[in-house]
């Protein structure tokens, strides 16, 4: 007989949508929305419609696979087990424990799929990766202005006045957000969408405003230039909460609003606009996480922030420079979980640059790569290079559910379970502040097993099996163990599926920030070295490298797919995929483009070929090619994007990428 239980969406997206999810005979048969859950209302996107898929697809890894003469073997997890675990014991006795490089990324925020920090910590630590591909630079940026990263509460933007939405396609990563864009507007709010691509979002915006990609910060630059020539900012906010003003002043007066117009592409009268909007509050401003994966990623959402901070717009109701909420990660003991306190030694690369750092590692060299939650050989700028790091190591372990570009080029493939064959809970750290219970709905095939179980069976054998000798149930109260003295408690989550967290609604209304000097920091104080703005631009540009773009005169934008979480779902299609370059009509008219013509993208660092599409109203002279797509399937872009790190270093420089394109038969 089939049953409908409550659970939740496992996937690192801005929604963490609630689940009515369909059982009957121990399988999987539909994935719905939860009415009752008070931000996404029974209302969820494909992505999470496709978990029944993905949980119930054919292509799914069954059992262990080791790699032998070039080709996969079925064994046994006590002999994989074992054969893992003798290599890293001989690999810490000989070279030490850093010469294990955990590769991680964020397939799957479950508080316990996310277990493997405390395995390496306890094994003495390993080579980390720090950084994000998705997100770090501007998180970084918001911890040097405000000391740290929140954002205001869904409900709060029912008080603006005016909406900015900068970067940000929120048809398409945050429907649930969309439909509250709908409802202010119909109350009498002012929409603008300030981005390069003419996307769903725009289309019901009151005024798109399209931006040359890269160039945002320097727009921000001069609208704040515009509203100090109309006597329009806060003085209030300027002299009493802020420090370093004077700095931003002086770097405005050093460039002419004209060379900023040339420069961003935008006109100087709808900077003027735009420097009214900001002053006539309370004004939000959402930023999307394209906005910074440029060389210049840290500075554009600096430059947004000392833009909304001018305004006056922070700290009260229906303003906020909204970027990611870090005070709903913040709610949880996973620090206590991580046991950083057994790490011995410690190495870190760059997660932009992980290949070229293994390449170069010595003292020790990496001798074992363990990869969970990702998929760097597809998600990982430069992937030639990637490719040439992984194939270089000795021994290559990945934790999955599929064969993925990855998972072909290990030695040892782990086969793990979906969310709905194992219990944990999931939250949302990017929009809004409640945290989902997901119990464990039917048995996994074949012998796939939680990521938790093969931490804890390698932990066995390699000597800290006491460091993973809790229940789930044991595990899930240590990572509310904070939340417990305030109320909230593993029984309460569990019989209501979904449970609000105790944030700040409005972040900083008391006017107190967590930077070094208690207010916000036009010049950063946290970074003694190099804490002040700058008029920075994108690394492959016009203005910074005239010669290269000569050679490679189109932008190219990798945003993310319509129907994959990154790469995850891209096999699961009914129709196999093809590799989509969506071009502005500009360089389709240049290049006698038609819709279906086969097509080279390439540069210095490689190419990819796949099948033209126009992106009608987007700006000049841009590209578009979704990330995540396999090798099989004509991918990946990463083919042509750099591993450089953002300015401030904690961020992908995905998007700072010039590329040509021709026309093939």
């Amino acid at each position: 007989m089939a049953v409908v239980v409550k659970s939740a969406c496992p996937l690192n997206c801005w929604d963490s949508c609630g689940f009515h999810v369909t059982v009957e005979n121990n399988k999987v048969v539909k994935v719905e929305g939860d009415p009752s859950h008070p931000i996404t209302k029974g209302k969820i996107c494909g992505r999470g419609r496709m978990l029944e898929t993905r949980t119930n697809s054919s292509e799914r890894l069954l059992y262990p696979l080791k790699r032998v003469n070039g080709e996969f073997q079925e064994i046994s997890w006590e002999r994989a087990l074992d054969e893992i675990a003798s290599k890293m014991s001989l690999i810490k006795e000989n070279y030490g424990s850093t010469a294990v490089l955990h590769s991680h990324d964020y397939a799957n925020n479950g508080v316990l799929k996310n277990l493997d920090q405390r395995f390496f910590n306890s094994y003495g630590g390993v080579t980390e990766l720090y950084g994000s591909l998705c997100w770090g630079a501007g998180i970084e940026a918001q911890k040097w202005d405000f000391g740290d990263a929140y954002s205001h509460e869904p409900e709060d933007i029912f008080n603006s006045k005016n909406i900015v939405i900068w970067g940000r396609n929120v048809a398409r990563t945050n429907m649930h957000f969309y439909e509250k864009l709908l409802e202010a507007k119909k109350r009498g709010a002012m929409l603008i969408v300030i981005d390069p691509i003419f996307n769903a979002t725009a289309k019901i915006a009151d005024k798109h405003i399209s931006v040359k990609p890269g160039m945002d910060g320097l727009l921000a630059a001069g609208i704040i230039k515009e509203m100090l020539r109309l006597n329009i900012e806060d003085r209030e906010f300027i002299e009493n909460h802020s420090t370093g003003f004077n700095d931003l002043v002086e770097l405005l007066n050093s460039i002419s609003l004209e060379k900023v117009s040339k420069m961003t592409e935008v006109p100087i009268e709808t900077m003027t606009e735009l420097a009214v909007v900001f002053a006539d509050k309370p004004t939000s401003t959402f930023m999307g996480l394209g906005l910074q994966r440029y060389r210049n990623g840290g500075n554009t959402i600096r430059f947004i922030d000392a833009l909304v901070a001018v305004s006056g717009n922070i700290g009260i109701a229906g303003g906020g420079a909204n970027y990611a909420n870090l005070q709903v990660g913040q709610s949880f003991d996973v620090g206590k979980l991580a046991f950083s306190s057994r790490k011995e030694n410690h190495r870190q690369f760059s997660i932009m640059k992980q290949a070229e750092e293994v390449l170069a590692a010595v003292d020790p060299e990496i001798k074992m790569i363990i990869v969970s939650c990702g998929n760097p050989l597809t998600q990982v700028p430069d992937s030639t290079v990637v490719e040439q790091a992984f194939s270089s190591v000795e021994t290559v372990v990945v934790l999955e559910q599929f064969m993925t570009d990855t998972a072909r080029m290990a030695d040892y493939v782990l086969p793990v379970t979906t969310a709905f064959e194992e219990e944990d809970f999931y939250y949302s750290s990017m929009y809004h502040h409640y945290v989902n219970y997901g119990p464990k709905l039917v048995s996994a095939p074949g012998e796939a097993k939680p990521d938790l179980w093969i931490w804890s069976q390698l932990a066995n054998r390699l000597g800290f099996g006491e460091d993973f000798n809790f229940t789930r149930d044991e595990w899930l109260e240590m990572a509310l163990h904070s939340l417990s003295q305030k109320g909230i408690s593993l029984e309460e989550l569990k019989e209501q599926s979904t449970i609000e967290l105790p944030v700040e609604p409005v972040p900083w209304q008391d006017r107190q920030f967590k930077t070094s000097s208690g207010k916000y920091e036009f010049t950063s104080l946290k970074n003694e070295v190099d804490g002040q703005l700058r008029l920075a631009v994108p690394e492959e540009s016009r203005w910074n490298n005239p010669d290269l773009a000569a050679r490679y005169p189109y932008q190219l934008l990798t945003i993310h797919p319509m129907r994959s979480n990154h790469s995850q779902n891209y096999h699961l299609f009914k129709a196999e995929p093809q590799l989509k370059v969506e071009v502005a009509e500009n360089i389709a008219e240049a290049k006698n483009l038609q819709i279906g013509d086969f097509v080279r993208v390439w540069n210095d660092r490689g190419e990819v070929r796949g099948y033209i599409s126009i992106l009608p109203k987007a700006h000049p002279d841009t590209i578009n090619i979704d990330e995540g797509i396999w090798k099989r399937f004509g991918g990946s872009v990463n083919n042509l994007t750099s591993s450089r790190e953002s300015d401030n270093g904690l961020g992908s420089t995905l998007y700072d990428c010039l590329v040509n394109i021709e026309k093939i038969k």
